[in-house]
């Protein structure tokens, strides 16, 4: 898969990305963490209605690589799950920005959104 970096999103160092709709926050990994891990065989998510805070764990990811963990990029409840990637985990690399969600959070401190990278920072932070 070739690294495609979505001019809409937000991105962490940690390589999880968000989309903004309103007060709802998709969160997801990146092209760039897909390509790093290779085949993605299982992905462990938390139950919905739990409150997190920016920087907490939030499950994990695990390839035939690696076990990495997801952190939340901005804190708030969360509000709906991707079920089809625990059951499909392959989903997250074939289609990352799309089908490959992972959590979605609503949005407790819109302010935590300005700490966030712009797709230029990321770029610049990947390939740097």
């Amino acid at each position: 898969m070739k690294n495609e970096y979505p001019q809409d999103l937000k991105y962490v160092d940690s390589h999880e990305y968000v989309r903004v709709e309103g007060d709802i926050a998709t969160i997801g990994i990146t092209s760039f963490a897909v390509n790093q891990l290779g085949d993605i065989v299982f992905i462990e998510m938390p139950e919905i209605n739990t409150d997190v805070t920016q920087g907490d764990n939030l499950g994990s990811i695990e390839s035939v690589k690696a076990v990495e963990s997801i952190y939340a990029p901005i804190s708030g409840t969360i509000v709906d799950r991707n079920d089809s990637a625990i059951d499909s985990p392959e989903i997250l690399g074939e289609s990352p920005y799309t089908d490959g969600w992972i959590i979605k959070i609503r949005i407790s401190n819109p302010e935590e959104l300005e700490t966030l990278m712009t797709v230029e920072k990321y770029i610049s932070f990947v390939e740097g």
